[in-house]
């Protein structure tokens, strides 16, 4: 299709089907990666569906771009599902978008793939830094010979008696093998009362002398795990329980490489590389506070440069590719604590947390001032980062409203942006929210809405005829004050007049189905998916720093200035003990602190993340806001203490406990 076709030619059926798509290409990437493209001929184009995060690698592209000119640059950001390339010149670019839009192409999984190009000015990415490996962190490259690998892998019988205390069953993405100690998964722990007879395999008797009079490790370990894991699958990240093992803690990597991720709880995540026959050992502040992981993958994104062996995956998109994953058996040693853990992170330590339990507020006026600090604050600062990321409205709220009768008079309780406002133009609505600075985006946007406190409506009692609550409740840090604002929306209806309340669920995966918040913690599949980040990692209590990772910022980077850049709540946060949650995971606690990543100061209606830099280290300080998620039956039962309402339903709603009540 000639970029410069000229208005009187008429379109066949296969060019408008090709050009419908290019034009829903162009859209996703601006309205999920902020991408404008252009409508005049550039060097640059992005090449949609043509990404590492849909399983198109460098040596699968390249080639296929080359054919119509030389190209100074393939840029390939990782877990993302398109790429940029630069030509030589203009002409280049121009016959790459008229001979390959509409090529169909063959992934790394051998499915067929579609590619869309359109044009852009330039690419934007940078380069990330040069980034170090955690500290306490080291891999050994080539620490045992092949011949060695080979009888390691051969000495372990995956088929044995399942009598053997030795034996257990495969976990649900992996086999596994205890000796010395068995690891209880369900606590994550080792009952070091019931050492299992044997002891360590002799085979790796004489391996860990020799590595200990080499000095690569200090402790002999008196506990291994074997885990032997299929290409696609790995494991959640986590920190090896602090009361059940010593310091240093090692892995031994066989039969094919992987890519470890290491994250930090300010949300500095690394990539490591552990191939074949290496050894990782984690001490220090790399096994105590560093979270490790393998994500479930078939494919990992590696560098491309052939002398790149071991250490971090940098974020150079000019240097990155595909590596097809094989059968990884791990060996990971460790010796098993006998005394509490003293470490210098009390904070992610199970023995010391035992003796400086979260503290969470004992009185109405210390509740005021969390939600003060952790929430009003918070708000009156992220107000148009937040508002640029609030523009979907939800089916069910929506269906809510559009099921009213026209001329009713509804109260949106918390407001924000007012993004349900204007939904139904048959209704009265009107909202109110505690931020100045978001009622002032309602304000622009024409909607009425006012300044007040969600206890505390100055609207006359019982003359609405609906409200809504949507994310509101889950933020007053007593129970006492969560009936309180129940009790205020009860208040507003008129007899009658219905309520509709959303607050957060601590239960994000409910009848065996992942909520969306959970599932967008995957590597995107191509355009016509959400694109999002591919991290996973357990919640986590942390000492207080100023920044994890982010529950609805798309992106989690890292960041450690919060205390110098002015975060609107860093002045308490290193002092709360509440936990902190990290994104994309299970909440654990059900009182918490979710970080909130700020990006930029965008102006009405502006997204704020722009086409790069990736991996900038620079993104601002980070809030914190606090949250009550809500267990199955606790907003239900909150309700039923109202004297005068009844529940006419109450139901679950992507990772939400909702209830729709009605004043009698």
């Amino acid at each position: 299709m000639n970029s410069n076709h000229q208005s009187n030619y008429k379109l066949s059926k296969t060019e408008k089907k090709l050009l419908r798509k290019q034009i829903k290409a162009r859209h996703t990437l601006l309205r999920h990666e902020g991408i404008e493209t252009v409508s005049y001929a550039t060097q640059s184009l992005i090449v949609a569906n043509g990404g590492l995060g849909n399983q198109v690698s460098r040596n699968q592209l390249l080639p296929v771009l080359e054919k119509c000119g030389l190209v100074d640059a393939l840029l390939m950001p990782p877990n993302k599902p398109y790429s940029c390339v630069r030509y030589k010149t203009v002409e280049e670019s121009k016959k790459a978008y008229d001979t390959l839009n509409g090529k169909e192409i063959v992934d790394d999984l051998g499915q067929k793939i579609i590619l869309y190009l359109n044009f852009v000015e330039k690419a934007q990415w940078k380069e990330l830094g040069l980034q170090a490996l955690p500290p306490g962190l080291k891999v050994i490259e080539e620490i045992i010979s092949s011949e060695d690998e080979k009888m390691l892998l051969e000495s372990v019988n995956w088929t044995e008696d399942t009598d053997n205390q030795n034996f257990q069953k495969s976990l649900k993405h992996r086999r596994v093998k205890h000796f010395g100690y068995e690891f209880h998964y369900e606590n994550n722990n080792v009952d070091k009362d019931k050492p299992l007879p044997g002891g360590l395999p002799d085979i790796c008797e004489s391996i860990l002398e020799k590595w200990l009079k080499e000095g690569f490790i200090k402790h002999k370990p008196d506990q291994l795990t074997i885990n032997q894991y299929e290409p696609g699958h790995g494991i959640p990240a986590h920190i090896d329980t602090h009361s059940a093992f010593e310091d240093e803690i090692i892995s031994l990597s066989l039969g094919s490489e992987i890519v470890m991720d290491f994250k930090h709880p300010d949300g500095m995540t690394v990539p490591v590389m552990l191939p074949c026959r290496s050894l990782l050992v984690m001490t220090g502040e790399s096994r105590y506070l560093w979270t490790h992981g393998i994500t479930p993958r078939k494919f990992d994104t590696v560098q491309a440069s052939k002398g790149h062996k071991s250490g971090i995956i940098t974020s150079d998109v000019e240097d990155l590719t595909l590596n097809k994953r094989g059968i990884r058996t791990s060996f990971t040693f460790r010796k098993v604590r006998q005394t509490p853990c003293n470490c210098s992170y009390p904070l992610v330590c199970d023995s010391q947390m035992k003796e400086t339990p979260a503290s969470f507020p004992e009185s109405d006026k210390e509740a005021l001032q969390l939600e003060q600090d952790y929430v009003h604050r918070v708000y009156e600062e992220i107000a148009r980062h937040f508002s640029s990321t609030r523009h979907t409205p939800w089916p069910h709220i929506v269906e809510f409203l559009k099921a009213l009768p026209s001329g009713s008079l509804v109260a949106d309780i918390g407001c924000g942006n007012g993004k349900y406002l204007g939904i139904n133009k048959e209704l009265y609505m009107i909202g109110c929210d505690h931020s100045q600075n978001l009622v002032d985006i309602c304000r622009e946007r024409q909607y009425q809405a006012f300044v007040c406190d969600a206890l505390a409506v100055p609207i006359r009692s019982g003359s609405c005829d609906a409200c809504i609550s949507i994310a509101v409740i889950h933020h007053f840090a007593t129970a006492e004050r969560r009936v309180a604002a129940l009790q205020e929306l009860v208040r507003l209806l008129r007899p009658g007049g219905k309520a509709l309340i959303y607050v957060w669920a601590m239960e994000q995966e409910y009848n065996k189905k992942k909520s969306k918040y959970l599932r967008e913690n995957r590597t995107s599949q191509g355009m016509k998916e959400e694109i999002s980040n591919d991290t996973s990692v357990q919640e986590l209590l942390v000492k207080q720093l100023p920044n994890v990772g982010n529950q609805d910022s798309a992106h989690s980077v890292s960041s450690i200035n919060d205390l110098q850049d002015g975060g609107c709540n860093s002045r308490n946060v290193a002092n709360s003990k509440l936990p902190i949650h990290t994104n994309r995971t299970s909440f654990h606690s059900q009182d918490l602190l979710v970080p909130w990543h700020f990006k930029g100061n965008p102006g009405k209606d502006k997204r704020v993340e722009p086409f790069g830099p990736l991996g900038s280290c620079d993104p601002g300080p980070v809030f914190h806001r606090y949250y009550h998620v809500f267990c199955e039956g606790e907003l239900e039962a909150a309700c039923r203490t109202l004297s005068n309402i009844s529940i006419l339903q109450s139901y679950y709603d992507q990772g939400n406990w909702c209830v729709i009540l009605q004043k009698v």
